[in-house]
């Protein structure tokens, strides 16, 4: 029996997206068997079992407590488990009515057009470029992947569906209505976005915020990040300025333990390891994966960490362990043009650093005016943890590892 899997720490339910195997099929040790969503991301379980998937219990849009079956795998060629007693018609009622083979023989046909290529090869695909294919009725098999090892990604897809309309097709909501506000479209929210919605809702009535800013003076940053793009060889991976921010953020951490903690039932819980979680936008949603031990890293070990945890975000591909055990956030809008703002603190963790984006500004340097880059940073600080003095430190000493890049080589 396949029961529904715990795929995140927080996680309490799942909802079915896509059987990535049918009754009858065979399924190896790792394969995956099925799409699931949870609170954090889309994932593809991979089965612990080998054998034949015998009997699917759950339907794909059912959502199901974890523990709770969704399938048997038996052995190899055995036949679907027979019907409980309990399913049998009531007496006068007519008998379910069975799936006539021709169409089932056609669904699973479909399946194989979609799920195989003409030689027989296995599609390779991340699952939310399969649940995207099957909500935009996109054929797979079709398509060449562009992601790592010709992988279908979410891009391939949204290329092949063509016309944004069928997303409105797609997403299957309540019909629109006329109101005095125009047309309105109701839009349901998923795991992800229902988790997100909760989560913030309890940071701010739960954790007293308090937030300090401060301006951070870029000048020999850029200078010197400049300095490494032109030492680096071509296809090398230079380090971004949020790339520099997680760094002095690590550093500064292992030096202020409370900023690395979580009040947590009357008590402080204080952590050995420093996990930078970086917040990446995906698909309607907000996702956090992780940097283990950042503050042992060295600055192009994060450059090339980060990028591949945003790439996977993005493809629908990253996994529950890269999306769990952060202990501080960092959220950038920089790229966009937002000069400052003051993010929600990431559940349980002590605080977070909203960083904005470095602009040439005058400055007043002995009598003289001049211009610099600078940078504005708000540090949001849950007050049950770090206290102000504690968090003025903490955020000076980001300020300083900075200011003077070199330290951050160390």
């Amino acid at each position: 029996e396949i029961v529904m899997p715990r795929l995140s720490d927080s996680m309490e339910e799942g909802t079915i997206l896509t059987w990535l195997k049918q009754e009858g099929e065979a399924v190896a040790i790792g394969e995956e068997l099925v799409e699931i969503e949870t609170d954090k991301a889309n994932m593809a379980y991979e089965s612990d079992v080998a054998g034949t998937l015998t009997e699917i219990l759950a339907k794909e849009g059912e959502t199901l407590a974890i523990g709770a079956p969704i399938a048997v795998v038996g052995e190899r060629g055995g036949a679907p488990a027979p019907e409980a007693p309990e399913s049998a018609p009531a007496p006068g009622a007519p008998a379910p009515e069975a799936s006539p083979p021709a169409e089932r023989s056609a669904l699973v046909a479909l399946r194989a057009t979609d799920e195989e290529r003409s030689d027989g090869e296995r599609v390779k695909a991340s699952p939310l470029a399969r649940r995207l294919a099957r909500e935009r009725g996109v054929e797979l098999a079709s398509l060449q992947g562009s992601g790592p090892g010709g992988r279908i990604v979410k891009k391939d897809v949204e290329g092949a569906a063509g016309a944004s309309g069928a997303v409105a097709k797609a997403a299957g909501g309540p019909a629109a209505t006329e109101t005095a506000k125009g047309e309105t479209r109701v839009e349901e929210l998923s795991k992800l976005q229902e988790v997100i919605a909760r989560r913030m809702a309890e940071s701010k009535a739960t954790a007293p915020h308090f937030y300090l800013e401060a301006t951070i003076d870029m000048s020999s940053a850029v200078a010197a990040r400049a300095r490494l793009k032109a030492a680096t060889p071509e296809g090398g991976v230079v380090p971004s300025f949020n790339d520099l921010v997680i760094k002095a953020c690590a550093l500064a951490l292992r030096e202020f333990p409370r900023a690395n903690g979580a009040y947590r039932d009357g008590r402080f819980e204080l952590y050995s390891r420093v996990n930078v979680g970086v917040a990446v936008a995906a698909r309607d949603a907000l996702v956090v994966p992780t940097l283990f031990d950042a503050d042992r890293k060295g600055l192009a070990e994060i450059a090339t960490g980060a990028r591949a945890l945003a790439a996977k975000v993005r493809e629908g591909s990253v996994t529950p362990p890269e999306l769990s055990g952060g202990t501080f956030t960092v959220s950038n809008l920089g790229m966009f043009g937002i000069r400052s703002f003051g993010a929600v603190i990431n559940p349980p963790q002590a605080a977070i650093l909203a960083v904005g984006a470095i602009t040439e500004r005058p400055v007043v340097s002995d009598g003289e005016i001049s211009t610099a880059q600078l940078m504005d940073v708000t540090l949001a600080c849950d007050h049950r943890i770090l206290y102000g003095a504690d968090a003025a430190g903490f955020l000076a000493r980001i300020r300083a590892l900075l200011e003077e890049p070199l330290g951050l080589a160390l």
